[in-house]
């Protein structure tokens, strides 16, 4: 991590990009700026300035253009805080942001201007987040995420691990990272010894948008993973210029299920401040996922999913078979 690039003009040049790129990105990134590890630049095509990876990383003048119903807080998760750094949207599930750190900054993070400083449980508070978990007996799943939760060292995550254990009613343990996909180095022997001496069942929801992000350090990870005992899930947000193609997203599915992951959910962009460029209008969003499903196996067809704010699930979109 600490050797990410975080200068646009190190990665235009890394790239051997247009520097023209540099000014735009330089002042894009002035308030969520450029993070992204070297790992995944080497995935990246050289002086493609349209590469799908790259659309996700480069911060671009687009961002600072400002669009009605693009907020800082699309979700409305300010309003599902229970304590410092949990959140609960939903009935059984309760959320803990586990610290601010990412390896990679995604320039559609709906995340991208949320509050870290007064809400990441970081240890002297995850004692408060926890006796809110110990006190509601209807939470049996606890989701950690962050910014990325495999930011923290082995140890931190086995003492939290350790006192979420403690609770019986949690019956569940989530994890929602990229760091599997954008630094594979991190699932190493002292990860999975944390996972491997768990008792509660591990579910691994991973973030990958395109093909081109699984290569065989990914898939040797995710292997790691899976030997672990943790059962792997993936979500995927449509993205306008990255995967809005059904040919895309179906060879999307085929690389995940090769590594052993199964297609989990398509989430339709949330409209989080400085994203507005990446969305892809939802009847297209439809039918895009509509060809998905006459080509390939149920199974391999993620939910096309919005999340709404105040409703007391994800809204599952239906796939269209016309147009």
């Amino acid at each position: 991590m600490a050797a990410a690039i975080t200068n646009p003009l190190e990665l235009v040049t890394e790239l051997g990009l247009d520097p023209g790129l540099v000014p735009p990105a330089a002042a894009a990134g002035s308030a969520f700026r450029l993070r992204v590890p070297r790992s995944y630049v080497a995935r990246i095509q050289r002086g493609d300035p349209n590469d799908p990876l790259l659309r996700q990383v480069l911060p671009i003048e687009a961002e600072l253009a400002d669009t009605a119903e693009y907020t800082a807080d699309p979700l409305g998760e300010h309003a599902a805080i229970r304590a410092p750094g949990l959140l609960q949207k939903y009935h059984g599930r309760a959320l803990l942001i586990t610290t601010s750190a990412c390896a990679v900054h995604c320039r559609y993070c709906f995340r991208r201007e949320f509050p870290y400083s007064q809400q990441t449980s970081e240890s002297s508070r995850w004692s408060e987040a926890l006796d809110e978990i110990s006190r509601d007996t209807s939470i049996e799943e606890v989701i950690l995420s962050g910014g990325d939760p495999l930011s923290l060292s082995d140890a931190r995550l086995t003492g939290l691990t350790d006192a979420i254990q403690r609770i019986p009613h949690v019956r569940r343990l989530r994890v929602h990272t990229r760091q599997p996909v954008v630094l594979p180095s991190r699932v190493d022997a002292g990860l999975t010894q944390w996972l491997t001496q768990l008792r509660l069942p591990v579910v691994f929801v991973l973030h990958v948008n395109h093909p081109n992000e699984i290569d065989a350090d990914v898939r040797a990870a995710c292997a790691l993973l899976r030997d672990s005992g943790v059962t792997l899930l993936n979500q995927t947000v449509l993205l306008r210029g990255v995967n809005d193609d059904a040919g895309v997203l179906a060879e999307l599915s085929r690389a995940l299920f090769e590594a052993g992951v199964l297609p989990y959910y398509l989430h339709v962009l949330d409209r989080v401040r400085g994203a507005a460029h990446f969305d892809v209008p939802e009847a297209r969003a439809r039918s895009i996922a509509g060809q998905l499903a006459a080509r390939m196996p149920g199974y391999l067809v993620p939910r096309l999913a919005r999340e709404i704010y105040g409703a007391p699930a994800k809204v599952t979109l239906s796939p269209s078979f016309t147009g």
